[in-house]
This record gives structure tokens, C-alpha cells and sequence, in this order.
């Protein structure tokens, strides 16, 4: 079965949303900025979008500068389904 596996950070506000995206796109980070998914009820309409193996380096840099997050999810899809897990 094929599946692909992505983590969508979101924030309390564009404005921590922006501020994060110029922050890690310093840092030389690849993801992409997305509109939050609709399975993810928030507050901001603009989320991280990025692989897993940067995780921890996105986890810690927003921490770091104090960035108010609402939620790190995993979101993994499959051919027929969606599945959505709060990690974070």
C-alpha cells in the first residue's frame, strides 16, 4: 500500500505563521507554506507544511523564538483515506 507521510505545523495567527516561514526559510529549511488543512479546525488559515526529518529541527527553531503554536500534526494518506494525528 502506498502511503505518504507529511507534518503541518499551525499557528495561532498569520502573523506567527509569517514569522516562522521567514525564520526557517533563513535557516534553509525545505517546506512549503499551505493553506491549514480543513481537517485541522484552527484559528490561522496558513500552516507549515514539511518532512519528517526535519521535525525536530522546526520543533525546536519555533519554540525558540517563542512562536505561539496551536498544534504539530501528522498527516498521513493513503489511497482511500486521510488519517490526522495531533503530535504536538
Amino acid at each position: 500500500m502506498n502511503r505518504e507521510k507529511i507534518y503541518v505545523i499551525v499557528f495561532d495567527s498569520t502573523h506567527y505563521a509569517i514569522a516562522a516561514e521567514k525564520n526557517l526559510k533563513d535557516k534553509g529549511y525545505k517546506f512549503n507554506m499551505i493553506p491549514t488543512p480543513r481537517e485541522i479546525t484552527a484559528n490561522c488559515g496558513l500552516s507549515i507544511m514539511f518532512n519528517e526529518d526535519i521535525l525536530g529541527y522546526i520543533k525546536k527553531d519555533v519554540e525558540s523564538k517563542n512562536l505561539k503554536v496551536k498544534g504539530i500534526y501528522e498527516m498521513e494518506k493513503t489511497l482511500h483515506e486521510k488519517k490526522v494525528t495531533q503530535i504536538g
